[in-house]
This record gives structure tokens, C-alpha cells and sequence, in this order.
């Protein structure tokens, strides 16, 4: 579908700089977004994405530079003058109170006085409306990151923005929820509404956007058409080289090798009314394997990695074994001492301490495992220890950072998910269990990850992968099973997979309807 912008523009940047210390995040960027388009942010991790948005939603003041609104010169000060003018936004990072219900967040950020009875109707009647669905009488603290994802994204829209900013939108959504919000985001540009689109996935901008602007380094290398552009295109504008693609060798032996992680009928009453009951789960990964794990968000895969990591015990001490010894009761530090690594879903407060530096979380994680290296006698930190291994961690993932060792809230999110998913990796660990490991990373970034993990399980370890990307779970895994309503299908060999087969098995079809090759509705 082509755009119905009549050529004028309804936002247009000249010479937009962003300064800080010594990094010039920006640098006399100019865009410009017309009216009734969908416009695409392409660019690396630390290219300036991030900076540029919260320049036009006022969350940043830039150093120089003008921006124009409707042909007319603003000084964007604050959200607040942004949402005035009709610029909304979903950031990456959800800004949510999680001891708040959804409609009790958006009420707040609508400002409006409206009763929260009639916020209420109108947040649920939307959600339903574009294939969103969302309870507003949720407590947000119960939600899955996809569905408190929703939130904000109705929240946005029912503020009726003239322009709306969308920053890896459909990074946590099911095939099935991108796709019913592509048709929501196509339906606004019919309205004429313009939309700046921030996203990873080279796919979904070729499919709904009319034009690209590319950063690199801060500075905007190209404009395309990406309808007219391949993926691998586009990837090489955005990193300036081509991307390597992930390599799966097969693996050898597997059949005959020790299962380092068992989970033995697994079941775990709801924490909450809004969590979802695990029940009889079983599972075994083996030295040298990569295991995926699909479903769609809020099937009880929070609840799954909680009980694996030891962040909930389990009464029973055989459901969980690592390396043929029983974890169940054991709390986090006991099953990284029995050489477990665990990377969570969300990164930012429960990865990493916003605000501590990348060096402390370091040491927070890894205090008692690394503790002769990172603590000397009478309890003393050895400062320079951690540091360096948090440079070491730094270098091989190649983090970008506008600081030698700064907090982590001062990191995009795909640069602290690779530090954090490096910090595990650096322990070289014998068992790894990562929840969504490439959430919101560039394709460059990813294929890092996707790697690094792939040859952690051919050097020996065993590996598990909750992932709500399928494109991810079939270049990565040697094996994929589904997570539906607190159930785990029986694994299926990448060899036998297919997306028809594992897109059932999301939707709750039995595995033998499943192994038929029914088609996906």
C-alpha cells in the first residue's frame, strides 16, 4: 500500500546535534516525515536512534538544530508540549507502575480528569478493536512484557496523535499480533496520520513503510525506498558491511551425550489470579544442544524461567537438576554455582541495576562465582579486577557506550542485552538458559548473540532458549518445543519443524493435530 501524503511534510529536522562529553550522539541529522506516511529509523545500536526520538518528544533538548511542525518552527521542551502538538510515542523501555492496573496507568498519562470507569471502556474497546486485546482491570506487575506492551500502545493511540512514534514495536508480539498491527498502523496512515517506525526486523519495514532514513555512527548515511531494497541491503547500509549470517554446524553425538539441565514434572501453582499454573512440565537438554522454547507472551513462560533460574523454589528438589544433581530448592546463587547462567527477559531492573555501572552489576551477578577473582580476604572488592573483566565482556561484545564504564540505564537497550547476555557467556557456563535473548537488537547485534550461544552448546554446554521469535528459534536451535497455557509440548527436531507445525502448537492445537500439518488460520 502506498502512502496518501500529498507531498507535505508534518515534521521535518535541519542539522539536529545531540552532545554528550566527548560522543556526538547525533550530528546535523536531517529528516523529514510527511503527512500520511509511514517513515522507518533504521540503524546499529548506539547509532543515534534513540537520541533523535527523545529529541522530538522533548525528553532530550538537542545542542542545535531546528525542528518544524507542520511548517512551523517549535522548540520541543517536554513530553507534556510534544503530546500538545500531537507527537506520541511507545518507547522501548516501558514506563509503567507496576503496582497499578492498566487503566490506572493510562489514566495517568491522558491527564485528562476523565472517570477511570470510562478510560476503562474506551482502553478495552480500542485494544479489542486492533487485535490488541487487554484486560484494563490488570495489575501491570502480573502482565507478561508483551502484554504490558499493549498498554502502551493503546495508551499512545488514545491520545489521537498526529504522529506517533513506535520503537521496536512488535519486538515482544506474535506473528498473528504484528500482523494485526501492521493492518492498525495502515488504517492510521489512511486517516493520514504519519508514523516514524523504529525496528529491527528488515522484513517488516520492507512490507509496511514508504520511505527510510539509515543512521550510522550518528549520521544519516541514506534515504531509500525499502520496498525497492533487499534485507541484506538494508543491513549493510545500516552497519556498513555485510552482516555475517549464523552458522548452526550440526550437532554430533547429542544422542549419547549427558542431559546437563532435567526438569521433572515441573508444576507450579498461580503466584497470582493473573499468573499462569505450570503443570507437569518435562524436559531435558544435553551437552552440545540448543533447545528452543516457542509460545505466544503470557502462556507461562515468565513463570517457567522463574522456577528454572531459582527465583521461585520448588517444594519438589527433583524437578529441577543441573548437571545430574537436584536444584529445586536451591535459590539463583546456588544453581550458578552449580555452573547455571541465566539471562531474563527484562533487561533493564531485572538484568542489570539502572543505576549502578556496568562493573557493579558485573560483580552483583557473579560476586559468588567469581568470588577469589572479583573479592580479596576480609571482604575487600578488587575494583580493578571487575573492571577489567567488564571491559573484557565489553570488547567481546563489542558493546557501544558513551562512557568507559557507565550505568546501565545510559545504554540502548540492544547494547546492555549484549553486556548483559556477555556476562554470562564470559563464565563459560555449563548450562545457559536465556529468555528472549535478541529482544529489540539489530540484526548485527543479533546475529552476534545468536552465535555466541550456538557455540557455547557445540563446546560442551547445554542450552535453552525462550524465545517469542521464530525466525530465531529456527536458526538457532537443534530442537524446538511450544509453551501454551502452562503446558510444554514434547520437543520437535529442527529437521521435522516447520512454522505451520510450532504456529499450531502456539495457538493450543494438540501435537498430533500439530505433527499433521493442518494449516495455521
Amino acid at each position: 500500500m502506498s502512502a496518501n501524503h500529498d507531498g507535505a511534510n508534518l515534521l521535518e529536522v535541519r542539522g539536529l546535534t545531540k552532545i554528550f562529553g566527548t560522543l556526538t550522539a547525533c550530528d546535523h541529522i536531517d529528516l523529514n516525515i510527511a503527512k500520511g506516511e509511514i517513515h522507518a529509523l533504521l540503524g546499529e545500536n548506539g547509532a543515534g536512534k534513540s537520541t533523535l526520538v527523545k529529541m522530538l518528544f522533548g525528553s532530550l533538548e538537542p545542542n542545535s538544530g531546528e525542528i518544524f511542525w507542520d511548517g512551523k518552527p517549535v522548540k520541543i521542551t517536554s513530553p507534556g508540549m510534544a503530546k500538545k502538538l500531537g507527537i506520541g510515542m511507545v518507547f522501548q523501555h516501558f514506563s509503567l507502575f507496576e503496582a497499578l492496573t492498566a487503566a490506572e496507568n493510562i489514566a495517568l498519562s491522558l491527564n485528562d480528569g476523565s472517570p477511570i470507569g470510562s478510560i476503562a471502556a474506551k482502553a478495552r474497546a480500542l485494544s479489542y478493536s486492533y487485535g490488541l486485546p487487554l484486560d484494563p482491570d490488570s495489575l501491570v506487575g502480573d502482565l507478561s512484557v508483551g502484554e504490558r506492551q499493549r498498554i502502551e500502545i493503546i495508551r499512545c493511540l488514545l491520545q489521537t496523535p498526529q504522529l506517533i512514534i513506535l520503537d521496536e514495536p512488535t519486538s515482544v508480539l506474535t506473528p498473528q499480533e504484528a500482523d494485526k498491527l501492521f493492518e492498525t498502523l495502515e488504517r492510521l496512515r489512511a486517516e493520514g496520520k504519519s508514523i516514524l517506525y523504529i525496528s529491527h526486523r528488515l522484513e517488516e519495514v520492507k512490507r509496511i513503510c514508504d520511505r527510510a532514513t539509515v543512521l550510522r555512527h550518528g549520521k544519516v548515511v541514506g534515504h531509500c525506498n525499502p520496498r525497492q531494497e533487499t534485507a541484506a541491503s538494508l543491513a549493510r547500509m545500516m552497519v556498513g558491511s555485510e552482516v555475517k549470517a549464523v552458522v548452526r554446524a550440526p550437532a554430533e553425538g547429542i544422542e549419547t551425550a549427558p542431559a546437563l539441565l532435567e526438569i521433572r514434572n515441573l508444576s507450579r501453582k498461580p503466584a497470582t489470579p493473573f499468573a499462569i499454573p505450570l503443570k507437569n512440565i518435562n524436559l531435558s537438554v544435553r551437552a552440545g544442544e540448543v533447545i528452543g522454547i516457542a509460545g505466544v507472551a503470557g502462556n507461562g513462560q515468565g513463570e517457567f524461567f522463574e522456577s528454572v533460574s531459582g527465583e521461585v523454589l520448588q517444594q519438589d528438589a527433583g524437578s529441577v537438576r543441573i548437571r545430574g544433581k537436584d536444584a529445586g530448592g536451591l535459590p539463583i546463587t546456588r544453581r550458578r554455582l552449580m555452573g547455571a547462567a541465566f539471562v531474563p527477559e527484562e533487561r533493564l531492573g531485572h538484568g542489570a541495576a539502572p543505576r549502578m555501572k556496568l562493573s557493579e552489576n558485573l560483580l552483583l551477578s557473579r560476586h559468588a562465582t567469581d568470588g577469589k577473582a572479583f573479592v580479596g580476604s576480609g571482604g575487600m572488592v578488587k575494583n580493578g579486577a571487575v573492571y577489567s573483566a567488564a571491559q573484557r565482556i565489553i570488547t567481546a561484545m563489542d558493546v557501544r557506550k558513551s562512557a568507559p564504564d557507565p550505568e546501565a540505564a545510559a545504554l540502548s537497550g540492544g547494547n546492555l542485552q549484549k553486556f548483559i547476555v556477555g556476562r554470562e557467556l564470559d563464565r563459560k557456563p555449563s548450562v545457559m538458559i536465556v529468555n528472549q535473548p535478541t529482544w529489540g537488537v539489530d540484526a548485527g547485534a543479533a546475529a552476534h548473540i545468536r552465535q555466541a550461544l550456538i557455540e557455547l552448546a557445540r563446546s560442551g554446554s547445554a542450552v535453552l532458549v525462550i524465545s517469542q521469535d521464530l525466525d530465531e528459534l529456527f536458526e538457532l536451535s537443534d530442537a524446538i518445543a511450544v509453551m501454551h497455557n502452562g503446558e510444554l509440548s514434547v520437543p520437535l527436531p529442527i529437521a521435522e519443524a516447520t512454522f505451520e507445525k510450532i504456529g499450531l502448537l502456539m495457538g493450543g492445537a494438540e501435537p498430533g493435530h500439530a505433527e499433521h500439518g493442518m494449516e495455521v488460520a
